[in-house]
């Protein structure tokens, strides 16, 4: 399987980022690229660096407000005396149906979810290269490939149409998707991150041509808490055409394969033409964020289920944070998913 990634995407460094009001190290760390890619090269990937790819393909699923604000809104942060060195919001509006700010301060509020997707110099590139190896292995499957793995970094998920958030800026599952719709006529996004895709929800909610599916900690009390509960299903065109799975925390593999044969079941009704699987590897019990507790070889496991479906499919990295298995864990993925029809 060919894997995609470009160096730069290491460039974006976040510093820290606020969790239950405390300030802490932000767990977005360019190391995560270093262990994914032992892990993808012990899996036999090829690694190739992906093309540039312009602003199109992300323009497809991203406002021109929102992409313009983060091209530029580090440089103007800048210029606004004794700010901080991360773009960081401090205020949101209520309602985003409403007047759009002039300065910076207003858009940061209305452009960024929370504080744990801080924006510097160097976000803006990464981000863009990190959409750029989705569509690049998006294209690869599109040009006969079986399947093909984007090492996205930063991750995508939580990315809105026009809002950034969760360690997300540019959703790279949501492009690699709207990439694959250029032949495929229906394509289903299975996101198995711990934490609820609700940017790539958002984006699709009220489509009928890209169905999302996903498996994640319940967010009644887990972010993004206010997405993610299992009577959201669409609106609009889009009703019946999103379908989550909340689980309890450390509920293990065997939960989380039970599940995702529900959604396996959900995903051949909607009978798609690609898939694109939305990996997430911080379900693992060892995770800094306390996960679902699987196991490596519930990876593996989890590989080779949706090898099994026999679809076209991009695997877009998601979320997954620094502990020893981290590369193992991938490894686990993709040798399963090798292991599977593939």
């Amino acid at each position: 399987m060919k894997a995609f990634y470009a160096e730069e995407q290491k460039r974006h460094d976040p510093k820290a980022f606020l969790s239950s009001g405390a300030q802490k190290p932000n767990p977005e760390k360019p190391e995560r690229v270093e262990r994914l890619l032992v892990g993808a090269k012990a899996a036999g990937c090829t690694i190739e660096r992906p093309r540039d790819h312009g602003l199109g393909p992300v323009a497809a699923v991203h406002t021109p407000e929102y992409l313009d604000f983060l091209e530029h809104i580090f440089a103007r942060w800048q210029r606004i005396e004794g700010a901080s060195a991360e773009v960081i919001p401090n205020i949101h509006p209520i309602a985003r149906d409403g007047s759009y700010p002039a300065s910076a301060v207003g858009q940061a509020g209305y452009h960024m979810a929370d504080t744990a997707c801080p924006i510097s110099g160097e976000t803006w590139r990464s981000a863009l290269w990190s959409a750029w190896s989705a569509i690049e292995a998006a294209e690869g499957v599109m040009s006969g490939a079986p399947a093909a793995y984007a090492l996205c970094r930063p991750p995508g998920h939580h990315a809105f149409a026009d809002v950034a958030g969760g360690f997300c800026f540019i959703n790279n599952s949501a492009v690699a998707a709207q990439t694959l719709r250029k032949q495929a006529a229906r394509v289903a996004i299975l996101d198995v991150d711990l934490h609820h895709g609700n940017g790539t929800q958002g984006i699709f909610y009220a489509r009928p041509d890209v169905l999302t599916v996903s498996l994640h900690a319940d967010p009644v009390r887990f972010y993004p808490f206010f997405w993610g509960h299992a009577d959201e299903r669409g609106e609009g065109p889009g009703l019946g055409y999103n379908f989550n799975l909340p689980l309890a925390r450390k509920s293990g593999d065997a939960a989380f394969l039970e599940a995702l044969d529900v959604a396996f079941q959900r995903i051949r009704a909607f009978a798609p033409e690609a898939l694109v699987v939305a990996l997430g590897l911080d379900a693992f019990e060892g995770d800094p964020f306390g996960g679902l507790s699987l196991t490596t070889q519930g990876f593996s496991r989890i590989g080779e289920a949706i090898a099994g479906r026999g679809l076209p499919t991009v695997i877009v990295q998601e979320g997954g944070y620094l502990c020893d298995e981290l590369g193992d864990n991938l490894t686990a993925f993709l040798t399963g998913f090798g292991g599977g029809k593939r």
